[in-house]
């Protein structure tokens, strides 16, 4: 989809201005260091250990077998999602957001994340690296349910009591009105003997998606390390895994509208390794800096957790740069104040197409005087296209003299055959970021704009729009001045059937600011023409 963008964009731009002109026309942790230390020590913790729990909690020697308690589900309900835990590895099972669904209609199931993970391998499961814990071990909770109401905050506790000196607890915290959740990983020394290693969070994700659409289009894993986003397919860790521990602040997977990622509180992650395991899903294991408990005490890790919409405004509230996840491309300092400007109008209009149309309107407004310049240059160059095929047949043998000629003819009638290009060129990084705006806006997901334009995100289901478009973009290559040969123009009459067929799967908000932009165009060239005389 975003390569047949560029095409499109590409040929749109420098066909039909370069070419045309110059041719023709709670509880603290520990301060953990932010890079994993062997000397890291965690002496000072006086947390107590948990008491111990009934000897069915005991886990068999070999962890990588299941314990023998009862693995149980425990679900957790907020004003915004419906999460279910597992008492297995202390993870996510899955959480269903309650504002989105799968597809534009009153009756589709809402938006599940997290459970299309490995089945044996859920959400950050967590594992010690150092220490005998897998992620396959079974946790006593606290709880068997928990519903948030009003503003209130709950916390949901698992223990897990091993048969090897050491006990665990993961405390997830919960707050209404936010996607945000709080993970404190608590380790207690029970034995006589120190003990180092890492926690490790772990998260999985398929490595194809099972349904077909083009949220996915963009699917894979994504983290900031050292300022940088990065991001991976599975494809890239198919052979050997990849390794970040520069500065992470964040790390999980997304596609086009969604995330699930754990965040580093205090240089809590310390490394982020991607792979593929065993079981064919992308592996993502999130480390934390490395800890030294003696015993009789204990030492805490906390993370952040988030799974929810790719809103820039609910991404930018939980910190660490997470709005980066929001892939806006190379000019994303422009596309922000634009997906900001779309949302700005929202709030007053309560359309997303009628928003487009505003935003549409006053970049035009905004490059009237360029676009004057530009097709003032274009007018010029068009009137003295007789003289210099006069000079280039005369001189068609002695190029030196016929480019002297040729800006001799230039400076005379005041024309530089620059004119008409550059001031567009100056639009086209506006241009790519309002396309990279409405191409990743969660906000136009689902979005109606009328009659049977119902979803901006996606495609016009009648094609209506895209085939208006393709004769807008005809009048408006007929009224662009032109140098060309009439075996040229013919050519480029056929663009408007080429861009219609590509436009017809494009987004219908993405359609709909082309589509608006001819026709501003048209109206003013007209303008224009009228100013220009010949």
């Amino acid at each position: 989809m975003e390569k047949r963008a560029f095409i499109a964009v590409g040929l749109s731009i420098a066909v039909f201005y370069i070419f045309s002109m110059i041719f023709g026309p709670e509880k603290k942790p520990l301060n953990l260091p932010d890079k994993p230390t062997a000397a890291a020590v965690a002496d000072t913790a006086k947390t107590p250990a948990p008491p111990a729990e009934a000897p069915n909690s005991a886990v068999a020697t070999d962890q990588s077998l299941p314990t023998a308690v009862p693995q149980k589900n425990i679900t957790v309900e907020t004003d915004l999602y419906s999460a279910v835990f597992s008492s297995r590895g202390g993870s996510l099972k899955s959480l269903t957001l309650k504002n989105y669904r799968e597809e534009n209609t009153p009756t589709s199931k809402p938006v599940t994340l997290g459970s299309d993970a490995d089945p044996n391998l859920l959400s950050f499961s967590t594992r010690a690296a150092g220490v005998a814990l897998a992620d396959s071990v079974v946790y006593m909770s606290d709880t068997d349910a928990i519903a948030l109401k009003g503003n209130e905050s709950r916390q949901l506790t698992f223990n897990y009591v091993s048969g090897q000196g050491f006990t665990v607890r993961k405390i997830y915290t919960f707050s209404a009105g936010t996607y945000g959740i709080k993970l404190e990983t608590q380790i207690f020394n029970n034995s006589a003997a120190p003990i180092t290693g890492s926690v490790q969070h772990v998260m999985t994700y398929p490595a194809e998606p099972k349904v077909k659409d083009n949220r996915y289009d963009t699917a894979g894993a994504y983290l900031l390390s050292d300022d940088s986003i990065q991001s991976n397919k599975i494809k890239d860790v198919a052979t050997s895994s990849k390794r970040y521990d520069k500065s992470v602040l964040w790390a999980g997977f997304a596609d086009k509208y969604f995330l699930n990622a754990i965040l580093a509180d205090n240089g809590s992650i310390a490394s982020v390794e991607l792979k593929k395991n065993q079981a064919g899903f992308f592996e993502e294991v999130v480390s934390a800096p490395q800890f030294v408990i003696n015993p009789g005490l204990s030492a805490s890790v906390t993370h952040r957790l988030f799974v929810g919409p790719k809103d820039i405004d609910i991404l930018k509230a939980q910190g660490n740069s997470l709005e980066k996840s929001l892939d806006l491309g190379w000019f994303t300092e422009i596309a922000k104040p634009m997906l900001y400007s779309l949302k700005f109008f929202y709030k007053y209009v309560g359309n997303y197409g009628v928003a487009i149309i505003i935003i549409t309107i006053i970049l035009k407004v905004f490059f009237f005087p360029l676009t004057h310049k530009s097709y003032k240059s274009m007018k010029g160059m068009q009137k003295i296209q007789p003289e210099m095929t006069k000079l280039r047949e005369k001189y068609k043998d002695d190029r030196d003299t016929m480019n002297k000629e040729v800006m001799a003819l230039y400076r005379e009638h005041k024309v530089n055959p620059m004119g008409g290009c550059l001031p567009m060129l100056v639009q086209i990084p506006v241009f790519f970021a309002l396309y990279k705006s409405l191409m990743f806006s969660i906000e136009l997901r689902h979005a109606p704009f009328f009659l049977w334009v119902t979803d901006l995100a996606d495609k016009d289901p009648y094609y209506v729009t895209p085939v208006i478009m393709g004769v807008t973009m005809f009048i408006q290559q007929k009224m662009t001045p032109s140098q060309m040969d009439p075996m040229q123009q013919k050519i480029m009459l056929a663009l408007p059937v080429v861009f219609t067929f590509m436009f017809l799967s494009f987004p219908s908000g993405l359609v709909l600011y082309w589509l608006v932009n001819n026709v501003l165009t048209i109206g003013q060239q007209m303008y224009i023409n009228k100013l220009v005389k010949d």
